[in-house]
């Protein structure tokens, strides 16, 4: 376990500092391919917070009681993924049940998710930096709110070039890839105040 960093500062990190997109590049395809809209945006970030605080803790579980205990780490990456897309599968399932009008909206979103590598990428994270439950909690739950900051910020970035007299030669992907790289080292900036790593 890693005592030495408290939960809360953990979860400011994993939103700043180590913003799992934007410092780690991890989930970029859903990130440039969602973010046109900000209602699809906001629909597609809930949905990465959500499974990715479920997935992390889940998987945190499943290591800590059955996969050490057993001998069985080698088998951890197919275990990981499993379990993400199980949970992803029961969740819309769940949503489905219970609010069939929260399932259209975000319905769309949550196939996307377990092919979301920033998804893995965090339960690998949780894994190497050995996290202990409240660590992988904060950690989870900030990668997420950090990944949904980051695809909301960039849909309202982009409504207002959508408006802008952008050359031609930089319109759609080109102008999106500046945009995410100004994000990027604008994220990067706050990386002295706190540290994840």
């Amino acid at each position: 376990m890693t005592p030495q960093i408290n939960p809360l500062i953990l979860l400011f990190a994993s939103i700043f500092t180590g913003n799992i997109l934007l410092t780690n590049f991890l989930g970029l395809c859903s990130f440039i391919s969602i973010s046109r809209d900000m209602k699809s945006a906001n629909g597609l970030g809930l949905a990465v917070t959500v499974v990715l605080t479920l997935t992390a803790l889940i998987n945190w579980a499943v290591m800590h009681y059955i996969l050490i205990p057993l001998n069985l780490m080698v088998y951890r990456y197919i275990v990981f993924i499993i379990v993400i897309a199980a949970t992803v599968q029961m969740l819309e399932m769940i949503i489905d049940r219970v609010s069939p009008a929260l399932y259209m909206t975000l319905g769309i979103f949550l196939p996307l998710i377990t092919v979301n590598c920033a998804i893995l990428g965090v339960a690998l994270f949780m894994q190497i930096r050995n996290y202990g439950l409240l660590q992988t909690l904060a950690f989870s739950f900030g990668s997420g709110l950090g990944w949904w900051l980051a695809i909301i910020a960039l849909a309202a970035i982009q409504k207002k070039i959508a408006r802008a007299p952008v050359p031609a030669g930089l319109q759609g992907p080109g102008i999106t890839l500046i945009t995410i790289g100004f994000m990027a080292l604008a994220f990067i900036g706050f990386s002295g105040m706190l540290n994840v790593s």
